[in-house]
């Protein structure tokens, strides 16, 4: 039980509560997350391209009524772009109008936090509550080892170091996620810090309550035969499977369409909608040639 005002109670009240900020998930995934919230301890959440890892992030931050704080990861990250940079041309506009007024200024006067501009790290750091801020440290699989050993600070002592300036130890210790889409091996020390969890592809039956809830106007049948197409595509050996999030637009597009009854679904708007689902030409290539072995889930036989 979290003993934090403005907290989820249990895994079952979080869970609600993301249902209501519109991400619908089990007990496994809340449960984990709840854990996260309460024992104040980074989560990493794993898992393949569109399953929701980063919308779990931004929902918790719904959920939890408190700031979501996005680094996106990359190849290249250094620690100064996810903490902080000197604002340059106020120190030298500052050096300037001294010298105007016959003074000068020292480091000390120039390395202070009025010429410090504060990147997604130092600002959850520097986040003043009352409630934890929500920093989500996206596909950290992209990142550098340098910058993975970096984060270690972060993750173990709710800190970072500035050179010029000392340590900062956060006022309100932060929620952290991390997400990976497991392009390389995480070192085991980061894994040491966090809880994990791994989200696997919903079943049929969620992702067509997922397509419900995010699109409303979608009739039930079509969700749920827009979910059984996509799980046939996920089992094919494509550059890219479709995610949630590809599913969800799929169904978009077949409404603007104006698909509202099953005979309005036929293999020719499918077809036609195709690049709401697969983005690369060899997936469409792959996907037609399995022709009803696809579509059939979509059109018509749905089971």
């Amino acid at each position: 039980m979290s003993e934090r005002a403005g907290e989820p109670e249990n895994a079952a009240s979080l869970s609600a509560a993301l249902g209501e900020a519109g991400y619908l998930t089990g007990a496994p995934l809340a449960t984990a997350l709840f854990l996260a919230v309460a024992m104040r301890q980074p989560i990493l959440l794993e898992g393949e391209p569109g399953v929701g890892k980063t919308e779990a992030a931004k929902a918790l931050a719904v959920a939890l009524g408190t700031p979501l704080i996005r680094l996106q990861c990359y190849e290249g990250l250094a620690a100064a772009d996810a903490i902080y940079e000197w604002n340059y041309p106020r120190q030298l506009l500052a050096i300037r109008l001294a010298e105007v007024r016959g003074g000068t200024l020292s480091e000390v006067d120039l390395f202070t936090d009025d010429y410090l501009l504060r990147k997604p790290l130092l600002a959850a750091i520097d986040h003043e509550g009352p409630l934890p801020a929500v920093v989500l440290v996206d596909e950290v699989d992209r990142a550098d080892d340098e910058f993975e050993a970096f984060l270690l600070e972060l993750l173990a002592e709710a800190s970072v170091t500035i050179p010029e300036l000392g340590t900062r130890v956060a006022k309100v210790p932060p929620i952290v996620v991390l997400t990976s889409n497991r392009t390389r091996e995480l070192h085991d020390a980061l894994k040491r810090r966090c809880l994990y969890h791994w989200i696997a592809h919903p079943e049929p039956a969620r992702v067509a309550a997922i397509i419900r809830l995010r699109e409303p106007r979608a009739p039930a049948w079509l969700a749920e035969r827009v979910a059984i197409g996509v799980r046939r595509m996920r089992e094919l050996r494509l550059t890219k499977p479709p995610g949630i999030a590809e599913a969800i637009n799929w169904a978009s597009a077949l409404r603007v369409l104006g698909v509202d009854t099953p005979a309005d679904l036929d293999e020719e708007v499918v077809a036609a909608t195709i690049g709401a689902v697969l983005k690369y030409e060899e997936d469409r290539v792959t996907v037609e040639a399995e022709g009803k072995g696809c579509w059939a889930g979509v059109v018509g036989d749905a089971r």
